[in-house]
C-alpha cells in the first residue's frame, strides 16, 4: 500500500473546507489555500522539531528490502555541455566546490569525497507524487566537509546547484537547486552519495552525487550538485522560496 505523502494530506486537510476545490493541484492555485499551506508547514516544522529531534534517525532496513525497481524521477541525464563532458571521462576531472561564507573555500574531486569521513545506508525514498521505494546509500557525510571549509556565524543555510537545468519561468530561471538548514546539514543521514546499492551512483540517479536527507520526501534530494554554499538567506536565489520546486509552490520543509 502506497503511503500517503504529507503535502498530499496537508491538501487533503484544507480540501473540505475550500468550497468549489476539487483537487489538490486547486488548492495549490488559490492564494488563500496556499497561505494556509504556507501555516501548517511551519507547524509541521517545528512539531517535528521538538517532537523527533534534531538528531532522530529515519528507519534504516536490512538488505533484503532493497526494492528491485527505483524510479529515476525528474531530471534523468542533464543537457548540460560541461556535465556531459564530466560522464565521458567519468568524473576524473570533475570538482565540488564548497563556498559561500565559509573560512577556507574547498574544491574536491570525486576521490576526496570518498576520503572523507562516510555513511552506508539502506533508507526508504519517498516521493511526493505518491510512490516509495528502498535503496543503500554510499557517501560522504556532509557536515563533516562543511567544519573542514570552516562555517561563518552568520551561514544559516546551505545552497546545493546543480547540473540540471528544467523548465524555465517568465524571468528565465530554472537551474535545479535546493536549500536546507544547518540543523538538517549536521544531521548524521545527511550525505553526498556516492554509490547506489554498492555501485557508483547512475547518471539517471544523480551521477556523481546526490544529497540524501533521510527525513525529508524525495523532491529535497537534489541531484547532480556542482557546487555548494552557505548563506545567509535564499531571497536572492531563484524566486526566494528556497528551491527549484519552491519556486512551483512545494513547500519548503519536507519533513515525514
Amino acid at each position: 500500500m502506497t503511503r500517503p505523502s504529507r503535502r498530499g494530506l496537508l491538501c487533503a486537510a484544507l480540501a473540505a473546507p475550500a468550497a468549489g476545490l476539487a483537487a489538490c493541484d486547486k488548492v495549490a492555485t488559490s492564494p488563500k489555500a496556499n497561505q494556509s499551506l504556507d501555516v501548517a508547514e511551519g507547524v509541521n516544522f517545528h512539531l517535528q522539531r521538538l517532537l523527533l529531534g534534531r538528531d532522530a534517525l529515519a528507519r534504516e532496513y536490512p538488505a533484503s528490502a532493497i526494492s528491485p525497481d527505483f524510479r529515476a524521477n525528474g531530471s534523468t541525464n542533464p543537457d548540460n555541455e560541461d556535465y556531459q563532458q564530466h560522464v565521458a571521462d567519468g568524473f576524473a576531472n570533475w570538482r565540488l566546490e564548497i563556498g559561500g561564507l565559509v573560512e577556507r573555500p574547498l574544491s574536491l574531486s570525486l576521490a576526496d569525497l570518498k576520503a572523507a569521513p562516510s555513511r552506508s545506508q539502506i533508507t526508504r525514498h519517498d516521493c511526493v507524487e505518491g510512490w516509495s521505494a528502498i535503496a543503500k546509500w554510499k557517501g560522504a557525510r556532509l557536515w563533516p566537509l562543511l567544519q573542514q571549509a570552516g562555517i561563518k556565524p552568520t551561514a544559516r543555510y546551505v545552497a546545493f546547484f546543480c547540473a540540471d537545468t528544467l523548465e524555465l519561468t517568465l524571468d528565465g530561471t530554472g537551474d535545479y537547486y535546493e536549500t536546507i538548514d544547518l540543523a538538517d546539514a549536521r544531521h548524521a543521514q545527511t550525505l553526498l552519495a556516492y554509490e547506489m546499492n554498492d555501485q557508483p551512483l547512475p547518471v539517471a540517479h544523480g551521477a556523481p552525487i546526490r544529497l540524501r536527507l533521510e527525513r525529508q520526501l524525495g523532491y529535497k534530494m537534489a541531484k547532480y550538485v556542482m557546487r555548494i554554499e552557505l548563506i545567509e538567506s535564499f531571497d536572492h536565489l531563484g524566486l526566494g522560496k528556497g528551491g527549484y520546486w519552491e519556486d512551483r509552490g512545494y513547500q519548503w520543509y519536507a519533513g515525514i
